[in-house]
């Protein structure tokens, strides 16, 4: 991870309120997990100068890390927009990935024209557990494709994400991830000293953190 980039990554998603850092107000995830921090990626589509930094950074770490790919793929929903800037980026094919086959049509799980024996790199906006970015893998793998790797934009640095694609032996890089963010945030007077504190207490235990 060049140390630049994920600094500049974390400014612009706090500058943009992609990024919500609030210790004093926990935000409820769906999980049902009580958090300081909130990231809604998708928001970074809104402001067109951030969008093309992240499109030219993704692409720059998949070509530098994997090689140009055969197919760029996205999660659905959140990988979806931005994997197909940085497939526009690379000149390539895209396809997505749902959650689950569709109930209905043609019954799809990937989306787009997809070849078995191609090579693809997987695109995400947030990496949390891992499992919903696994479980795309998985499909692709399915199909026939030959997953290189993943490139998310930012990630909680969570031990059970580490834990998770180290299992499935899937290489993932990042622009930018938490303690980057913590370190800018700092650096930048965005939070004091007690709220790191708070903020790092809360990654180490996140599903007590709070209770």
């Amino acid at each position: 991870m060049n140390k630049d980039t994920s600094k500049k990554t974390a400014a612009l998603l706090l500058q943009i309120k992609a990024i919500k850092l609030n210790p004093q107000e926990p935000f409820n995830w769906a999980s049902g997990w009580k958090s300081p921090i909130y990231c809604d990626n998708r928001i970074t589509l809104s402001y067109p100068p951030v969008r093309v930094f992240l499109k030219e950074e993704i692409a720059k770490i998949v070509e530098l890390e994997y090689g140009k790919p055969d197919v760029i793929a996205g999660v659905a929903t959140g990988a979806i927009a931005i994997g197909i800037l940085v497939a526009q980026e690379l000149g390539v094919p895209f396809v997505y990935v749902r959650p689950e086959p569709k109930k209905h049509g043609r019954k799809n799980q990937i989306e787009g024209h997809l070849e078995g024996g191609q090579n693809v790199v997987v695109i995400e906006d947030l990496i949390s557990t891992g499992n919903s970015s696994l479980n795309a893998v998985a499909a692709l793998k399915e199909a026939g494709a030959v997953v290189k790797g993943m490139v998310a934009i930012f990630s909680y640095g969570f031990d059970i994400a580490t834990k998770n694609f180290e299992d499935k032996n899937i290489n993932l890089k990042t622009l930018s991830n938490y303690d980057n963010l913590l370190e800018h945030s700092l650096d930048s007077n965005y939070i004091s000293q007690k709220e790191l504190k708070t903020l790092q207490e809360w990654r180490n235990n996140p599903s007590e953190w709070n209770q």
